[in-house]
């Protein structure tokens, strides 16, 4: 059986046809353009509910911190861009970012304090590819939302259950740390944040 060679792209050739084709939602993966599934409503208000918090958080505290709904992260010297679910940038370093003027687009570890996925049916590429893209990039914190416990057995535990895992960058590897329930997340950039997977995880129900 013959397996078809996917048709690879560049980064600059994906950035063109997301201008001319605004439908659907795509990520660059290796030079290999990926459709992702329309997110169901309890991903989004998990979403949603993290980026208001998280700018009210900004905002009370003066911060220079921005959270952009369409901004794009670009692995160094990769064909790769990714939308993740919530992104925090540092304004302050934007100015040395080449790409960002123009095509939204962000490589910097300095610019990005803090990267979150919401967990997806694609949850491979949250526990895997993204988090060994986002630790070799330098993110100093890289947060997988497990609210629907898809992840393996390995991650969160067998039963499994929905977990959060925080990822602190020391000494260039993410050291995990993990949360479920009524945990008091701990969060490096946030030192102040008071939020618990249970309320995350509830953000809908609430």
């Amino acid at each position: 059986m013959t397996q078809a060679i996917p048709n690879l792209v560049t980064f600059e050739e994906f950035v063109d046809r997301l201008r001319e084709n605004s439908g659907g939602r795509h990520e660059l993966h290796n030079g290999e353009i990926v459709e992702m599934a329309q997110p169901v409503g309890d991903h989004e208000e998990v979403k949603g509910f993290l980026t208001i918090k998280l700018s009210a958080f900004i905002d009370r505290l003066d911060l220079p911190y921005i959270v952009p709904n369409q901004a794009i992260v670009r692995p160094l010297k990769k064909d790769s861009g990714y939308f993740p679910d919530v992104l925090v940038l540092n304004r302050t370093n934007l100015t040395n970012e080449p790409l960002w003027k123009k095509q939204s687009t962000v490589s910097l570890a300095a610019s990005i304090p803090l990267v979150i996925e919401v967990v997806s049916t694609n949850w491979r590429d949250d526990y895997y590819l993204k988090y060994a893209d986002y630790e070799e990039m330098g993110i100093p914190e890289y947060w997988i939302i497990d609210y629907a416990a898809l992840g393996g057995r390995n991650f969160i535990g067998n039963p499994k259950q929905p977990t959060i895992f925080v990822c602190n960058l020391v000494d260039g590897e993410y050291q995990i740390n993990k949360f479920q329930d009524s945990d008091r997340i701990i969060s490096l950039t946030f030192p102040e944040l008071n939020l618990t997977p249970n309320q995350i995880f509830q953000a809908g129900l609430v």
